[in-house]
């Protein structure tokens, strides 16, 4: 066993890190071992350690620490190999030398401030290695993010700092300083008192009108001036032709001014209060409301009708409208598009009881000039219970009673509406509960003559069968009398229909107001046997006839084919019946086929499985006309049923509801076990959801409260759950989405289970955390792995599904066979959680069937849970997330196998013209990026800055400078943030600069904390300037703000290693940046053997390790994407490998390509890619080949 590629370098003055990768030369030097990723152990290692004053040797593991060395100190080591049969040869000597050590840390303290100045008084640290050179303090506010930074000689002991603002917190840090560098830093905070603001709000401004509104905006003081934290803003304002002023207080940046004279020029200025009381008053603005005769966009809007949940607007459209330009309705912070050629919309989800005001706007209109406004308060919360089915006697034909809801005699109302609907998927899609109907069409629909001429044709519809002035205990429905004006007619059999009481109220003189009971529970009326022909509704034979003889012929057409098939083969039957049974047991054991056969909704025959060859064009028909089909698609999702969830609506379990309207239907909820004595406690809100061909495969549920992590962690160790999903943060958008149900460290008890955390792994785009799980009373230990997704952006869906993708991967690996529901939970358990369920069970499905059902998917757990996939957007991103699958298929292969994945990727098939890999290649190149991607890329006084003219970065991903004022543009430079395998933004991939850009490149260093340099081209390669020379040479320059000064430079056998001190010239503050060019690179081509670029990468990161930056490496070559993706790429890939033990090459670069275009350029950049990992693998064990 040999020693190859023994890394060695220190990590303090004292200490040094050996780790070893081994190569087996021959089989039978194996020790019987063999680990995942293939290291070879043996049973020990023998390491010596020499210096000037001898040897020390000893027997070490694979990777190790070596302690109790000198500092500043060099020292030979070399290793060696042993077993029980003897020793293996020694590795040649490595030289390392120890840091020198740094002081400790000093103690710093911080007298009471007065004014804007505090007294800071320092000692000199216990522990002072070396000669002590002096202290430096560095200091800031909380909210900026640079560091003032002093130094100080070490006889100093003492700083007044001046200057700082009232009502603020400050950040003191102090070291000391000696030659090998900065000690450890002593960190104190100080809040300095609060006081009135000394500044008024910034950039006061109208930003919408009507005849008697005016909305403002503004931004904070600035911060220096606001003293303390902004409790409230007073808006004084008064009709220029008046003396009284008027104010209105609130604690947002807007507000809008209501109740104003139209046509009049009013004076507007604005102060800001701290807890201490009010700054100075801001200079005024003038603003005029619109005249009542201003040409206006529509007419009349009003409200037709109020609900407790719901409200009916109705306006009028000149006949000169653009009906292309869509209206808008905005309330409480919410906005609703509208089609410009309708004239009424219903709003629906609102809260009983409530005040809401609404705006009517044209979208075309930016300047939010043409407005109407109309304020309403919804009905109160009467009529709370529902229907029921009294008596039903079948002798009695289309005939029963059912018993009304109790209402108090007090209620205001004027008369009440006994209210049909009979059940279709149609009406249930339409009209999930009874106020999203269109009260005012309905009841106009219900009337004599408007019933007689819909007779004939939509006796399914809702109608009204009486009206009565007050509500009795019950109510025949069916018995065929008029209840003052409404006939009720009887109800033709084998029909299922829902029933409701709505009640107008009274003292709403300017609008009509309604309160409606929720929806009874199915009721079909069953028929005497001797009655059915004659009870029939005789409408039905208008839908039975032709229903009828289509399903006759089709079964005629069945009789023939088959008929002439069994005389053609007959020797086939045994091998075609037993294909029809097999097929037929594999989609009965499919709960979608099962639904699609069971529950044919409208829905579910208009849309069919989609072929996976076929998915890429219906997307793009869905897409046309601005994806209407999809909108169409999304919005008739409905599984044709109605569910109860009363367990969700008991007082008791309410709060434990994370969001009121998202609920648990009671016939597919996770049923808890009991605890004795405890109302309630069975019930969480989750749902079992079906998988592809497995039956409650996932559990639904929302990110848990304060109240119910018991309640969760009992349901994971009743469920037998292995695996948890988690698809939101704790926070977005500073609101709370889930509550933190898992221990930061060591154990925790929830209820009954226990939770022990045994290892955490964070990584780029999610984490993985494992826990232990006891129950008390039980010896059963269990392992639980959650894995958090975190790329999901706070608002819509993901930009790319790559990311996505891998992660469902992981934890389809992860989770085991026979492991009980996956868990899955976002905040509600619906939108995301919905996502993460289809997609997983379409990539389940596709391993089988050459087809995807998202549609039925969506359906199906629609069933199971409400709202599932929650909006169109994710709806769609479902869709792209599977056609990616689909087309550029799974690519991870496990370690141990990539030498034999790549010879099957460099063959040529008998018949084709091409090798895999570069089919593989070129499905990189699919996807093509819209100019809109590059907004500031294309601007006039950016694009200069381009060294290509096609080599832009994305606006999503591009770094941003600190904008320099009156400098169009100082905010741009041609880099991206790309994202490592453990950390997000762990690198900036950039061009080389132009003598243009070379003062933006150092700003970039310097503002995103980049101390390492990564250059991967030579200054000038076939004749041609390929980077503008960024660093001084010999002394000394100065590049706009920053003074680089070079340190020191090591010619390397591949790579040269620059060390440069930069210093802010505004303060004084300095930093060392390092930069690495790799010179091996050919300027034609790439390298022959990717062994030297893997020493260079390990070399790179090695470094970043060990001086502790926290900024991104910025890596560039030419154009910044080629050699440079090739840099990034084996970054992610080897440390991958390392910790997971599999290759995914291709979905590495792809990702890669989301964060900037043509990363890894050619398909030589990318057959290295493959290679080098290879020769990686090899270097540690010669099995991957």
């Amino acid at each position: 066993v040999l020693c190859r590629y023994c890394s060695l370098f220190p990590l303090n003055p004292f200490e040094l890190c050996l780790f070893l990768h081994l190569l087996c030369n021959h089989i039978s030097e194996r020790n019987a071992m063999l680990w995942e990723c293939f290291k070879c152990y043996t049973d020990v290692w023998f390491v010596c350690v020499c210096h000037d004053m001898g040897c020390l040797c000893f027997s070490l593991p694979q990777e190790t620490v070596i302690t109790g060395l000198l500092p500043e100190t060099t020292y030979s080591v070399t290793v060696a190999a042993y077993t029980t049969k003897g020793d293996g040869a020694r590795s040649k000597a490595k030289v390392v030398t120890t840091t020198g050590a740094v002081p400790g840390r000093p103690t710093m303290m911080i007298s009471t401030t007065i004014g804007n100045t505090a007294l800071i008084q320092w000692q000199p640290p216990k522990e002072m290695v070396g000669e002590h050179m002096g202290y430096q303090m560095q200091y800031k506010r909380m909210e900026e993010e640079s560091f003032t930074v002093k130094d100080f000689k070490k006889t100093e002991d003492h700083f007044t700092v001046t200057g700082l603002h009232k009502g603020a917190t400050y950040v003191f840090k102090l070291c000391a300083k000696n030659r090998v560098g900065n000690g450890e830093e002593y960190v104190k905070e100080i809040t300095t008192p609060d006081d009135v603001p000394s500044s008024y709000p910034q950039n006061l401004s109208v930003v919408g009108l009507t005849t008697t509104t005016t909305k403002l905006a503004w931004e904070p003081p600035v911060l220096a001036e606001r003293n303390g934290k902004i409790v409230q803003y007073v808006v004084v304002y008064r009709d220029i032709n008046s003396q009284q002023n008027h104010t209105n207080s609130t604690t947002e940046t807007q507000m809008t001014i209501m109740g104003l004279q139209p046509d009049t020029t009013y004076d507007i200025r604005i102060r800001a209060f701290t807890s201490k009381g009010g700054g100075p008053i801001s200079p005024s603005i003038q603003s005029r409301t619109m005249s009542t005769s201003m040409p206006e966009f529509t007419k009349n809007f009003g409200v037709k009708a109020v609900m407790k949940t719901s409200v009916l607007l109705t306006w009028e459209v000149p006949e000169t409208y653009k009906s292309q330009v869509p209206f808008k309705i905005l309330y409480n912070q919410q906005s609703v598009e509208v089609q410009g050629n309708l004239k009424r919309k219903l709003i629906t989800r609102l809260q009983p009881d409530t005040d809401y005001s609404f705006v009517l706007m044209s979208r075309g209109n930016s300047a939010g000039g043409l407005q109407q406004q109309v304020s309403i308060r919804t009905a109160p919360d009467l009529l709370k219970t529902k229907p029921i089915q009294y008596q039903h006697d079948p002798e009695e034909g289309g005939k029963l009673t059912i018993t009304l809801p109790k209402v108090p005699t007090t209620a205001p109302v004027r008369y009440y509406y006994i209210v049909v609907v009979p059940v279709t998927p149609a009406t249930l899609r339409r009209w999930e509960n009874p106020e999203d109907m269109d009260l005012d069409e309905l009841l106009e629909a219900s009337s004599d003559q408007s019933l007689k001429r819909r007779q004939t044709q939509e006796f399914l519809r809702p109608y009204i069968a009486a009206k009565m002035d007050a509500l009795p205990d019950t109510f025949p429905l069916g018995d065929e009398k008029k209840y003052n004006g409404f006939y009720n007619k009887p109800l033709p059999g084998q029909q299922q229909y829902l029933c409701f009481v709505l009640a107008a109220l009274k003292d709403h003189e300017s609008q009509k107001t309604f309160a409606a009971s929720p929806y009874s529970d199915p009721i079909t009326v069953k028929l005497h046997s001797g009655m059915a022909r004659h009870a029939e509704d005789p409408e039905m034979l208008w839908v039975m006839g032709p229903v009828l003889a289509v399903v006759l012929i089709i079964i005629i057409v069945i009789a023939i084919l088959l008929f002439k098939r069994k005389r053609a083969s007959p020797s086939a039957k045994d091998e075609h019946s037993a294909g029809v049974k097999d097929s037929l047991l594999a989609h009965s054991s499919d709960p979608v086929e099962m639904r699609r056969l069971n529950y044919q909704t409208q829905g579910m025959m208009e849309h069919p499985l989609i072929s996976t060859t076929d998915l890429a064009n219906h997307i793009e028909r869905l897409k046309a006309n601005d994806g209407l089909r999809f909108s169409q698609e999304y919005e008739s999702v409905d599984p044709g049923q109605q569910f109860t969830w009363e367990h969700s609506n008991l007082e008791v379990n309410k709060p434990k509801n994370r969001y009121a309207n998202v609920i648990a239907y009671d016939h597919s909820r996770v049923i808890l076990t009991s605890v004795d004595g405890v109302p309630g406690s069975d019930y969480i809100n989750a749902n079992y959801i079906d998988g592809y061909r497995k039956q409650n495969d996932y559990i639904a549920t929302q990110g848990p409260l304060p109240e119910t992590l018991s309640d969760f962690w009992r349901m994971v160790w009743e469920q037998r759950t292995n695996t948890i999903v988690m698809m939101t943060r704790l926070e977005e958008k500073s609101r709370v989405k889930c509550d933190q149900y898992w221990p930061s460290r060591g154990t925790e008890t929830y209820g009954m289970i226990q939770v022990t955390m045994l290892d955490t792994v964070e990584l780029a785009t999610y984490s993985v955390r494992t826990f232990t799980l006891y129950k008390n009373g039980s010896s059963e230990k269990r392992e639980v792995r959650q894995f958090q997704f975190m790329a999901w952006p706070d608002h819509g869906v993901p930009e790319y599904p790559t990311p996505t993708l891998a992660f469902l991967r992981r934890v389809k690996a992860c989770n085991p066979t026979d492991a009980g529901p996956m868990v899955v939970h976002c905040s509600a358990g619906v939108g995301r959680t919905g996502c993460f369920i289809v997609i997983e069970a379409m990539l389940e499905r596709m391993k089988h069937e050459k087809s995807v059902d998202i549609y039925g998917h969506v359906t199906c757990m629609r069933a199971q849970r409400n709202y599932m996939v929650q909006t169109e957007d994710q709806y769609i991103f479902i869709h792209e997330a599977l056609l990616e699958a689909a087309t550029c298929g799974n690519t991870e292969v496990p370690a141990r196998n990539l030498y034999a994945h790549i010879q099957k990727l460099t063959q040529v098939t008998p018949g084709d013209t091409v090798s895999a890999m570069e089919l593989e290649f070129k499905k990189l190149s699919n996807t093509k990026a819209h100019t809109s991607r590059f907004i500031s890329a294309n601007l006039p006084c950016n694009k200069f800055k381009n060294r290509l003219v096609n080599i832009m970065p994305f606006e999503s991903t591009r770094v941003y400078l600190q904008p320099i004022r009156g400098v169009e543009g100082s905010d741009y430079i041609n880099a991206s943030f790309i994202d490592g395998y453990r950390q997000q933004k762990a690198y900036i991939a950039t061009q080389g600069p132009l003598a243009e850009t070379t003062e933006d490149f150092w700003r970039m260093l310097w503002e995103h904390n980049s101390t390492i340099v990564v250059m991967l081209t030579k200054l000038r390669e076939m004749g041609r300037e390929k980077c503008h020379q960024y660093w001084p040479a010999e002394r000394s320059a100065r590049y706009q703000y920053f003074v680089v000064d070079p340190m020191a430079e090591y010619n390397m056998p591949q790579y040269i290693l620059r060390e440069f001190k930069v210093t802010d010239a505004r303060d004084g503050q300095s930093r060392t940046i390092r930069q690495f060019q790799f010179t091996d690179w050919p300027e034609q081509g790439v390298p022959k053997t990717g062994e030297g670029f893997i020493d260079f990468i390990g070399q790179v990161h090695k470094t970043k390790e060990q001086f502790g930056q926290d900024g991104p490496i910025s890596v560039h070559c030419s154009a910044g994407v080629g050699r440079t993706g090739v840099f990034i790429t084996l970054s992610i890939v080897l440390e991958r490998m390392r910790y997971e033990g599999v290759v995914d090459i291709f979905h590495t670069a792809k990702t890669l390509r989301t964060q900037r275009p043509a990363m890894v350029q050619t398909e030589d950049q990318y057959q290295l890619c493959y290679r080098a990992a290879l020769e990686y693998l090899g270097s540690f064990d010669h099995y991957a080949t």
